[in-house]
């Protein structure tokens, strides 16, 4: 199952999300990550984090979903948004027909700087909360109806 996990920025959430799915589904998921204002490289304290959880940062950078939506482009089986709730920021919707989902956790970098390791280690504890939830289900054998449902329940909790 191929999963595209966007935020504005894909500098941090959408990353942690990546990083998860890639690292824990034993092979049965395909994640990868974008933004629609890619700001270009992935934040410090996403790297150092996922270094300190003994996660491999190799290849990740920070790109446009637009690497995702050309003809040589991966088929997107799902579509995870990462943004939160906080003001003036606007969440990309991904067109076309791949399941949709929202799994809103607050942007860790917009923390104050001494507030960012602990702002991050929740964001990843919420993101791999999620992660797993969606990793305990048959979604290889669910209906796309359900699984749609079944995405949208895992970030409504």
């Amino acid at each position: 199952m191929n999963i595209l996990v966007l935020c504005t920025g894909n500098s941090a959430r959408s990353v942690l999300l990546e990083v998860i799915l890639n690292a824990e589904s034993n092979g049965r998921i395909k994640a990868f990550s974008a933004g629609s204002q890619p700001k270009g490289d992935i934040h410090p304290e996403t790297l150092a984090l996922l270094s300190r959880k003994g996660l491999s940062t190799t290849g990740l950078r920070s790109k446009s979903w637009d690497e995702f939506s050309g003809p040589d482009a991966p088929a997107m089986d799902a579509v995870i948004t990462v943004c939160g709730s906080a003001a003036a920021e606007a969440c990309p919707m991904w067109p076309g027909t791949p399941i949709r989902a929202h799994w809103g956790v607050e942007d860790p970098a917009a923390a104050a700087a001494d507030d960012q390791p602990r702002a991050f280690e929740e964001a990843y504890s919420q993101l791999r909360a999620y992660a797993r939830a969606l990793l305990k289900l048959p979604f290889e054998t669910m209906e796309p109806e359900q699984l749609g449902r079944t995405l949208r329940l895992i970030g409504a909790s």
